[in-house]
C-alpha cells in the first residue's frame, strides 16, 4: 500500500481511533465495539421513543381529565345551595302550599329545584343512591348506627345529606344512617 492509498483510507476512517486501525484483529475487535455502541444507541432511541409516546398518552389524559372535571369545585360549592334549596322546599308546610298566596312562591322554588337538577345532569352530576341499600363506604358515609331489626345489619336507613358523583368520581359522598343488631 502506497501513500496515497493509506492517506485515503485515513481520510475514510477520520474520527476512528488510530489504534484501531492498526492491524485485521484490532479492526474486528473496533467492528465489534463500534457494531455494539450502534446496536446501544438504537435500543437508547427505542426507549426514548417509547418514553415520548407514554409521555404524550399521559398528557392526553391528563387534558381529558381536566376538561371532564373542571367544574368539580364548582359542583361541590353550588350543592350546598341545591341542599338549602331542598330544605326550604321540604319545611314549607301542606296547608301553605296550597294557600294561593304562597302557591307562586312554592311553584318558583320547585321550578328552581328542576332548573339545578337539570343543569347536574347536563354536567354528569348525578345523586347517589343511599335509602334502602348497602353501606358502601366509596359512596356513603355513615354518621350513626340506629338499632334495627327490619333489615340486615349495615343497609342505610335514613339519608341525612345527599351524596353526588361527577361522572365517575365520587363530589360528595351521601352521609347516612345504618342499621345495627339491636343490644
Amino acid at each position: 500500500m502506497n501513500d496515497t492509498e493509506r492517506s485515503e483510507n485515513a481520510a475514510e476512517l477520520e474520527g476512528v481511533p488510530a489504534d484501531m486501525i492498526d492491524d485485521g484483529a484490532k479492526s474486528d475487535e473496533a467492528l465489534a465495539r463500534l457494531t455494539g455502541e450502534l446496536d446501544a444507541a438504537r435500543q437508547d432511541v427505542l426507549y426514548a421513543k417509547a418514553e415520548t409516546q407514554n409521555v404524550r398518552r399521559r398528557l392526553e389524559k391528563d387534558i381529558a381529565d381536566a376538561r371532564t372535571y373542571a367544574a368539580t369545585s364548582f359542583a361541590r360549592d353550588i350543592l350546598s345551595v341545591a341542599d338549602n334549596l331542598a330544605r326550604a322546599l321540604e319545611s314549607i308546610p301542606a296547608d301553605l302550599r296550597g294557600d294561593e298566596k304562597f302557591r307562586n312562591l312554592v311553584s318558583g322554588l320547585e321550578a328552581t329545584g328542576r332548573e339545578i337538577e337539570k343543569v347536574f345532569a347536563s354536567h354528569g352530576i348525578t345523586r347517589i343512591a343511599a335509602k334502602g341499600m348497602p353501606l358502601d363506604p366509596h359512596q356513603h358515609q355513615a354518621m350513626i348506627e340506629m338499632p334495627s331489626t327490619d333489615v340486615e345489619p349495615g343497609t342505610v336507613l335514613q339519608e341525612l345529606q345527599s351524596g353526588y358523583m361527577i361522572k365517575d368520581r365520587l363530589l360528595r359522598a351521601a352521609m347516612v344512617a345504618v342499621s345495627k343488631k339491636p343490644e
